[in-house]
């Protein structure tokens, strides 16, 4: 299928063929029919990318001051690994859609229904049952098209919460603007449009509005005290797009006393203490399309608000907008200044960075009836030279495009000489972008397809941990070898059934399965086995883990899809001292520190020859102290391993210290160690059984959290 993308570096806006979205559980898959560019926030977003690195640093300083502290803990390396790979990942354009249901799953949707949604500008999206609404019959596609834009002029709007005879203003009459001062007239306000573009104030006054032209002479507030009778606006609503104060400083002197002020759009936020305190004013900034935004449980997992306690969502906030435009409250057809096939998407984002009269720009997908087809996009494979491999060394393929596969794993294959063969991933855009980027032979639009040619040697799976264990199983079944990110499984009974797929293959040709439990196959751990080798005392380890704060509602949390922190990253702590110990873990236990994720804690380990072992997990340390350091206490002899750069020893014969130029946690050595299992047909890197345990002790400790 045909997708809009933009290259967050260079702001280069693509028309790429892309494999269709995977139709995930409670989403709806919808052709679409039109969708609507915003010449706000989507301009917005293009220029950020066409800044330099400079600019774009001096628009996001939180971000650089995240760079400069992994600069100061983890080297100057990674992070240019790190900040190269955000600044790689293809974007998404989009998110005001209209089109008709093709498949769904969800009970409230079925194929025919034509719907509206945030969905990208993409021949086919996957949407979130909740931020989907049902067409009226008396609405036509294009208006609906602008129902995503239109939700965020009326939450703005409820914010504000104007009542019958108020006098409100607008400040900027943009898409957002125009389209509230329709909805304010609506809701029975006398509307006051205020902008410096003439095209645009002429629309708002043939919806019958007042308007103030502010790049003239006019005292906007002797217009206002004229309109209201010298009592002042009631409410004010930015819908302005600047890093001017000047809107905010304009709202706050038209005000009345106890005036209320709502940001939709951007404006400077040096707000007039003076001003505010005399009148009493109230400053809100409203949150795109209304309550339920940026909440996976409501937007992802499909958990709504109880209508009693939260009456307008997000969706029900669609709902309303397609109402006003179904009783002839509402137009868009004004709001029009061009239309263009989605082939043409790329000029028309370029009239919409040239042309400062574009307003609503329409994109048609023209018939587009047939369903969606499970296409296979393939890849000119002119990258291949890049991993110098040949015909005879394991084909790989990928299942998961995110972050880390691109940053890490991918990377790691091709160094070990890798033949790339296919790659999917859920959202489609991303798989076709790295299978180009690297040389994969295609992008799939799920692993039906990617395996069905039975090329694939490896199958390497870096997806959300919820789905390792099916598409472990999956793989293991064709008989593939597999690489897994950890961790193995989530729940005993994924782990059960993982073993019972492994226990039941053919004893003639038992595939390998390993983990990313790559810590143990860093230079520093096979160094410090090599010195824990040489004597049989027992040891004592203690592991500091400063983990930083993940926020309360990441899906690493969620138990159903993450299987909380333990399970997703203490797991690779409790598998580096089962290595370093070289024997089964006997005995276990954690303290866990009250709160509401409750992953600052203490987990103790004993091991068969009576050493132990201490992790410290802490989410709640400070951001500028390395993440990790190994303490190893034995024989009047001690270890210190610093964040995987700096080894040093005290009392060990012949060694003092190990320190390497970059961090180094041992990706390319495991799965080096992998491919060479696979080529020499030798036992796996890490062990069935040690696999196991590991697992089935950080699901045991994970339970006590």
């Amino acid at each position: 299928m045909k997708q809009v993308l933009q290259n967050i570096s260079n702001g280069e806006t693509k028309l790429e063929e892309v494999p269709n979205p995977i139709l995930q559980e409670g989403h709806v898959l919808i052709r679409t029919i039109n969708s609507v560019i915003s010449p706000g926030s989507e301009k917005m977003l293009v220029s950020f990318g066409k800044a330099n690195l400079l600019n774009k640093a001096r628009q996001q300083p939180d971000r650089v001051n995240q760079v400069l502290q992994k600069v100061r803990t983890d080297g100057l390396s990674a992070t240019l690994s790190t900040v190269r790979s955000k600044l790689d990942t293809p974007f998404p354009l989009g998110y005001s859609n209209a089109g008709i249901v093709e498949e769904s799953r969800s009970t409230n949707y079925r194929k025919g229904d034509r719907v509206v949604s945030n969905g990208f500008h993409a021949e086919f999206v996957s949407v979130p049952a909740n931020l989907v609404a049902k067409i009226p019959d008396t609405v036509d596609m294009e208006s609906a098209s602008f129902t995503t834009i239109g939700a965020i002029a009326l939450q703005s709007i409820r914010i504000a919460n104007p009542t019958l005879g108020e006098s409100v203003a607008v400040i900027g009459l943009g898409l957002v603007g125009l389209l509230a001062v329709q909805i304010l007239k609506a809701n029975g306000c006398r509307v006051l449009g205020i902008d410096l573009d003439k095209t645009r104030l002429n629309i708002a006054q043939n919806y019958g509005v007042s308007t103030i032209d502010i790049s003239g002479n006019v005292n906007p507030s002797e217009v206002v005290e004229d309109l209201t009778r010298g009592i002042g606006l009631d409410g004010v609503i930015i819908a302005a797009s600047t890093s001017s104060n000047d809107p905010i400083d304009l709202a706050a002197s038209i005000c009345r006393k106890r005036g209320r002020i709502v940001l939709v759009g951007t404006s400077g936020l040096q707000i007039s203490r003076d001003a505010f305190y005399k009148k009493e004013l109230s400053f809100q900034v409203s949150c795109s399309y209304g309550p339920g935004r940026y909440d996976d449980q409501y937007e992802l997992h499909g958990h709504d608000y109880p209508v009693g306690f939260v009456r307008w969502t997000e969706q029900r906030n669609f709902q309303a907008f397609l109402d006003l435009l179904s009783a002839g409250n509402v137009e868009t057809s004004s709001l029009i200044s061009h239309r263009f096939s989605i082939e043409e998407s790329v000029s028309a984002y370029e009239t919409v960075m040239s042309d400062s009269s574009s307003l609503g720009v329409v994109l048609n997908y023209g018939a587009n009836d047939g369903r969606p087809q499970k296409s296979v996009v393939s890849v000119p494979n002119n990258l291949d030279s890049r991993s110098s491999s040949t015909s005879k060394n394991p084909k790989v393929s990928f299942i998961g495009a995110g972050n880390y596969a691109k940053s890490f794993l991918i990377p790691s294959f091709i160094e070990n000489k890798a033949i790339l063969h296919g790659i999917t991933s859920r959202s489609g855009f991303n798989s076709s972008h790295l299978a180009s980027k690297f040389g994969f032979k295609f992008s799939a639009p799920d692993t039906e397809t990617l395996f069905a040619d039975a090329s694939t040697d490896i199958a390497v799976i870096a997806t959300r941990h919820d789905t390792h264990a099916e598409y472990i199983c999956d793989a293991l079944s064709r008989n593939l070898h597999v690489f897994v990110e950890k961790p193995l499984a989530i729940s005993k009974s994924q782990l059960n059934q993982i073993i019972d797929v492994y226990e039941g293959l053919p004893e003639e040709k038992v595939p390998i399965l390993t983990v990313g439990f790559n810590r143990r196959f860093s230079p520093h751990a096979r160094t410090i086995k090599r010195l824990l080798d040489t004597t049989d005392v027992r040891k004592s380890f203690v592991m500091t883990v400063n983990a930083g704060e993940a926020p309360a509602d990441s899906w690493i949390h969620d138990k159903e899809v993450g299987g909380g922190r333990v399970i997703g990253e203490v797991c690779h702590f409790i598998d580096l001292l089962r290595y370093l110990s070289g024997y089964r873990i006997v005995d276990y236990d954690a303290v866990i520190m009250d709160s509401l994720t409750r992953d600052t804690l203490s987990v103790t380990l004993k091991f068969l020859d009576g050493s132990i072992g201490t992790i410290h997990y802490f989410s709640n340390g400070h951001k500028d102290v390395p993440k990790e350091r190994l303490e190893i206490f034995c024989g009047s002899k001690i270890l210190f391993l610093d964040n995987f750069r700096k080894l040093t020893g005290f009392g060990w014969k012949g060694f003092k210290k190990q320190n390497l130029r970059k961090q180094d946690k041992g990706q390319f050595a495991c799965v080096k160690e992998l491919m060479q299992s696979v080529q020499q047909s030798t036992q796996p890197p890490i062990s069935i059984p040690e696999l196991i345990e590991v697992t089935e002790v950080s699901i045991e400790i994970q339970s006590l959290c």
